[in-house]
């Protein structure tokens, strides 16, 4: 079932980003750190609806780890760490569900002294397993345990996120 159509991400990403630079309005730069392939392109689009609004610096990065297995890789953040020291980092995802992987993801943002850590996602589901809180958040779900949400935002024809 479809929950979100193109239309309505778009008018939630333009809503997200207001939110985030009202509450970083003395930030000295915007870190957006998508979380591998799908936090990244949410992270982009992000990044796209904040630029016309924002003078200030934002610097686009990646960090890659195993969802399903977090421990059994590296964890990698693709820019240096320190470059992260005194700067607002938002944490960028598509789903949050249990915590975990953004939990995992924040390691590598550890390494340093950032300003401030926020966590971004598209999708936030109440099934929080570990100490993550979602600061920035399109649509809350509740939905049960065998459901799964689905985002299709990276090269479709239409956006939509859906409920299976």
């Amino acid at each position: 079932m479809k929950i979100l159509n193109e239309a309505q991400i778009q008018q939630k990403i333009r809503r997200l980003a207001i939110e985030i630079l009202e509450n970083n309005i003395e930030a000295s730069e915007l870190i957006l750190v998508g979380i591998n392939n799908n936090g990244m392109g949410f992270a982009r689009l992000l990044m796209e609806a904040l630029l016309p609004r924002t003078d200030q610096p934002i610097t686009l990065t990646r960090v890659r780890l195993n969802p399903a297995a977090p421990l059994s890789e590296d964890i990698l953040l693709e820019i240096p760490a320190e470059k992260l020291h005194g700067k607002t980092v938002i944490l960028i995802d598509d789903v949050a569900n249990t915590g975990r992987t953004l939990f995992y993801a924040a390691r590598p943002i550890m390494d340093t002294l950032p300003e401030k850590v926020e966590v971004a996602v598209l999708i936030d589901r109440t099934h929080k397993a570990f100490p993550i809180r979602v600061d920035y958040v399109g649509l809350s779900l509740a939905t049960t345990l065998k459901e799964n949400i689905s985002v299709k935002i990276l090269e479709v024809e239409e956006q939509a996120v859906f409920l299976d």
